[in-house]
């Protein structure tokens, strides 16, 4: 995972972005590998920290990115 250690929120986002992560691991199908959780976090953590803070926009700019990203 990135390095989020200069990263803030209060707890109302904490519980946004708790909230985001889970509605997004359940759309996966199971098994759920931890490195997509990994990557969900990783998009969660820095759209949160450019300003957003809707759940849903939160949800899915992050299944987004997972689409996107190159398969290791």
């Amino acid at each position: 995972m990135k390095n989020f250690s200069n990263a803030e929120f209060s707890p109302e986002v904490i519980e946004i972005m708790t909230t985001a992560l889970e509605a997004a691991v359940a759309t996966l199908p199971d098994p759920v590998h931890s490195s997509y959780v990994n990557a969900l976090a990783e998009s969660i953590l820095r759209t949160a920290g450019a300003g957003e803070r809707n759940v849903a926009h939160l949800q899915r700019i992050a299944l987004m990115e997972l689409q996107l990203a190159p398969r290791k």
